[in-house]
């Protein structure tokens, strides 16, 4: 039992982090402005995204896999937009 809660807190703290960086993916995709965005916290972030996707992968945690996969998705897009509207 403890364990299905466990997993479910897992699944619902990687689905707020995130969802989280929706908003701003597309904020970013309708005004194509990402002069706010700092490139080297974004560079730095999704280098750490994709860390823990790998860690994720390492131990077999669908949590955490799950919520670093999307994340990448999203920071690495917001990342590209960055780079080419500088």
């Amino acid at each position: 039992m403890l364990e299905f809660i466990t997993s479910y807190i897992g699944f619902f703290a990687a689905f707020c982090t995130t969802i989280a960086f929706l908003p701003q993916a597309i904020k970013v995709f309708k005004s194509k402005s990402t002069k706010d965005i700092s490139l080297y916290m974004f560079i730095i972030f999704t280098v750490g995204v994709l860390s823990w996707l790998i860690y994720g992968f390492v131990i077999n945690d669908m949590p955490i896999i799950l919520a670093n996969a999307v994340t990448l998705i999203l920071s690495f897009f917001i990342l590209i937009y960055k780079i080419r509207y500088k």
